[in-house]
């Protein structure tokens, strides 16, 4: 199977058919382009998200199961519960975007690699003031702890990642948005591939095709006018 290969120069290029997508390795659609904010928004209508390594060329994924949460439900651990009665952290949202994404690049324990490349920040820094990219943060005697960040389009959030430098920080961080995210009108939270630990957490794996039949009955649906507020 043959790649599609992007122009850099064209973000109105479509992109082939998630069909088209190689199962090996799975869901990888397409190679090149542009991360211009009309490329990244089109690909996330049509399931598709950018994922590569620092020196490669930029790569469009598509996955075959694709992992998704419904927010209503979801599933908390009695130990988290707990932790969460406790209000440890003070919970927020939109409040250090740049710092989230910054903390979410940084080399992890198991891998000194990153796949958030400077470009990645700099794209999705960009969506953040069109108002499409979100973060969620916690926060600890003031220091950011944990937090995530992803993209809104209409009723669906999809993740893109998480960190914490505190126990359950980013635990709490998921917890928290997922739950403002019911409360503000969200269908549907995209994790892209299986994991464990969200699995924990009541995501379940769908078939690609049903996941592009819920992206079009909810990406273009609104939203509550507080999402994104949160109530003092």
């Amino acid at each position: 199977m043959h790649l599609t290969i992007l122009d850099p120069n064209n973000p109105r290029q479509d992109f082939p058919s998630v069909s088209k997508a190689m199962t090996d390795p799975d869901g990888l659609l397409a190679v090149g382009g542009c991360l211009s904010k009309k490329r990244i928004l089109n690909a996330y209508r049509l399931g598709i998200f950018p994922w590569y390594s620092p020196g490669e060329p930029i790569l469009w994924w598509s996955p075959n199961p694709r992992l998704i949460l419904f927010p209503e439900q979801l599933k908390v651990s009695r130990s988290l519960r707990k932790t969460l009665r406790q209000k440890i952290f003070t919970f927020t949202v939109d409040q250090a975007f740049n710092e989230v994404i910054e903390a979410c690049a940084k080399p992890r324990s198991y891998s000194k690699e990153t796949w958030i490349s400077d470009d990645m920040q700099a794209a999705y820094c960009r969506l953040y003031q069109s108002g499409y990219a979100h973060s969620a943060e916690a926060w600890l005697n003031g220091e950011l702890v944990g937090g995530l960040y992803g993209v809104a389009l209409g009723q669906v959030f999809f993740g893109e990642s998480m960190f914490h430098t505190y126990t359950d920080a980013s635990k709490v961080v998921f917890v928290s948005l997922v739950e403002q995210l019911k409360l503000w009108g969200f269908q549907i939270i995209d994790c892209q591939v299986h994991s464990e630990h969200l699995a924990s957490f009541g995501a379940i794996n769908c078939e690609r095709s049903e996941f592009i039949g819920l992206l079009n009955d909810y990406c273009d649906e609104p939203v509550s006018s507080s999402a994104w507020h949160l109530l003092p």
